[in-house]
């Protein structure tokens, strides 16, 4: 069986390390940048090293939280995607997915979140803790839905996009590739590519 590693120690590395073990899964440990947490402890996994360290066959998982663009995320994803390595896709045991979800390579369901079915996610998409994303609706690569916030149904999300902690987007609505909904945000409108909005109901801010 291959070793799991998440890459990255972080707020959201821990947590992913608690869904994996919670859905009965061995980790490994982590790698990270810091030289500062090499042959520590996080969360009572070893820290192996920096991204040089990973070694052929082990199954990593994307550590990287992002708020706002997700460039970090992209980064290590391209980074090691290129050394052939792939991304385990993580489901907490406390999450509702049905059965005709479609799921990209290290998608990551957090715990309390709900998919219905027919929505699609593309490649490394985040659905945080107790987000709710319903049917038809189609997430494109490294959107992070935030904890809380809820997708009616058929809505489209750009790549890169974030919806924030608590967002609404109401149903059938487009939003673009690296937006940023914010915290909190009513979604009633299309949002353009590359637009912030912010209120209830949610306007186009200027960044």
């Amino acid at each position: 069986m291959s070793k799991i590693v998440i890459v990255g120690a972080g707020g959201h590395g821990k947590v992913l390390a608690d869904t994996l073990m919670a859905g009965g899964k061995v980790v490994s440990g982590f790698l990270d940048s810091d030289p500062s947490l090499h042959g520590c402890h996080v969360m009572g996994l070893r820290v192996l090293g920096d991204d040089d360290a990973a070694q052929p066959g082990w199954l990593l998982v994307n550590g990287v939280g992002s708020v706002g663009r997700p460039l970090g995320r992209m980064a290590v994803d391209r980074l090691f995607a290129g050394r052939g390595f792939q991304f385990l896709t993580v489901i907490h045991p406390g999450a509702i997915v049905a059965r005709e979800t479609v799921l990209g390579e290290g998608c990551q369901i957090m715990a309390g979140a709900v998919l219905q079915p027919d929505a699609v996610l593309g490649r490394g998409v985040i659905v945080n803790t107790r987000a709710a994303v319903d049917h038809d609706c189609h997430l494109a690569d490294f959107v992070h839905v935030a904890p809380g916030a809820t997708l009616s149904g058929g809505v489209q999300v750009g790549e890169g996009s974030h919806v924030g902690t608590g967002a609404v987007v109401v149903e059938g609505i487009r939003i673009g590739s690296g937006c940023m909904v914010a915290a909190g945000a009513v979604v009633i409108d299309d949002v353009p590519d590359g637009a912030m909005v912010a209120g209830v109901p949610a306007k186009v801010k200027r960044r």
